[in-house]
């Protein structure tokens, strides 16, 4: 079974790959590590050299493409699941997961801003304001996952049993 973790930038989903890949003794992939390896370049570089447009056809061309093992644990990007057919595509190749979080839990946990293109100067003011609007926008998509679960203070073991029990 793959396992695509989903949400916004901030909710854990590389920290909870880890994590669960762990628990089920099964390979971790980080998509966003993956483009960087192959492209050489940060994201931040990347999205700076070549706009968001060409970033969200890179993802969704990596998401399709990649070579996965029969059983991983996927964390993607936070924008991921919004363009193209990514969700859908998810659905149908393995379990989704959405780690949802409130707007002020994410403000709490998004300390290192430089190196996320879309937050870079904002104060907690601000990225607020900016996380309410993105979560608007981005939440038909992310409710698409055939697990929505508060992943604050979420815990390796629950998320694993949240899996079995779907």
């Amino acid at each position: 079974m793959k396992v695509f973790l989903i949400g916004f930038m901030g909710c854990g989903k590389s920290t909870k790959a880890k994590q669960l890949a762990t628990r089920l003794g099964c390979p971790v992939i980080d998509l966003d590590a993956v483009i960087v390896a192959q492209e050489g370049k940060t994201i931040a570089e990347y999205f700076e050299a070549y706009g968001e447009d060409s970033f969200r056809e890179l993802e969704s061309k990596t998401l399709k493409t990649y070579p996965y093992p029969a059983t991983c644990v996927v964390a993607t990007g936070g924008g991921l699941p919004c363009f193209f057919d990514n969700m859908e595509w998810m659905n149908e190749n393995g379990k989704t997961v959405y780690l949802q979080m409130t707007p002020p839990q994410l403000v709490s946990r998004l300390h290192n801003r430089e190196k996320r293109p879309l937050l870079k100067g904002m104060d907690d003011e601000k990225l607020l304001a900016f996380i309410e609007m993105k979560l608007a926008d981005r939440n038909p998509f992310y409710n698409k996952a055939q697990i929505v679960i508060n992943a604050f203070d979420l815990d390796a073991e629950t998320l694993e049993e949240r899996l079995k029990a779907n």
